[in-house]
């Protein structure tokens, strides 16, 4: 017998759309960042960059108010925290890998 509630399945579903989303917006900021300041050694310390991932976070909170998935009671200081963490992780460490795998060449 399975003691997993149809909520606590929904909850779980909800939570891998919002950690999916977070870790694939993250991704494409770091791709565009890249895109957008190269691989040279000033691209490192390039404040164009973090434009991509602040637009990201707030693209991803704002597609997280629109879709519905969480009620209005349930969007507080956590879940942007998780959403900016996750975004930022994702976005740093992919422009990273990009400016250290394509310098080593």
């Amino acid at each position: 017998m399975s003691t997993v509630t149809l909520s606590d399945r929904g909850e779980h579903l909800r939570s891998i759309g919002v950690t999916s989303s977070s870790a694939l917006l993250g991704v494409a900021a770091g791709l565009l960042s890249y895109m957008q300041v190269g691989a040279t050694e000033a691209a490192a310390t390039n404040n164009t960059a973090l434009a991509f991932v602040l637009g990201a976070i707030v693209l991803e909170t704002v597609v997280v108010q629109l879709s519905g998935i969480y009620d209005d009671d349930e969007l507080g200081f956590k879940l942007y925290l998780f959403i900016t963490f996750l975004v930022f992780s994702f976005w740093f460490v992919t422009w990273g890998i990009l400016l250290t795998e394509l310098s080593l060449y």
